[in-house]
């Protein structure tokens, strides 16, 4: 069972940076499919980015060219950067993997594993 501890989160103002990162453990497949997603009050989950085992990234219309995902294999830890963060950023950001089902799909991953979510609030 893969388990994912996010931390990294808090409160920037307008135009501010802030990286998450996601240690990941239990996780034994070199297939691994690994990402990160949002929701913000009263709006449904969607994915922010996401990195597979191929080396492939995608990244949602809305982040891109401002927020990058990496991973540090040795460490088991995925990293978000986020930079030039605005109000519309703001939400709770959970760290994803495959896993079992239900799934949420996206860019070609099904995610079935979640970490508890670490909040980032962007204020004016």
């Amino acid at each position: 069972q893969v388990q994912l501890v996010e931390s990294g989160g808090g409160s920037v103002q307008n135009g501010g940076s802030l990286r998450l990162s996601c240690v990941a453990s239990g996780y034994s497949s070199n297939y691994y499919c690994m990402g990160w997603f949002r929701q913000a009050p009263g709006k449904g989950r969607g994915g922010v980015a996401r990195l597979r085992y191929d080396g492939d990234i995608s990244y949602a219309d809305s982040v891109k060219g401002r927020f990058t995902v990496s991973l540090d294999y040795a460490k088991k830890t995925l990293y978000l950067e986020m930079n030039s963060l605005s109000p519309e950023d703001s939400a709770m950001y959970y760290c994803a993997s495959v896993g079992p089902p239900p799934r949420d799909t996206w860019a070609g991953c099904g995610f079935g594993s979640w970490g508890q979510g670490t909040q980032v609030t962007v204020s004016e």
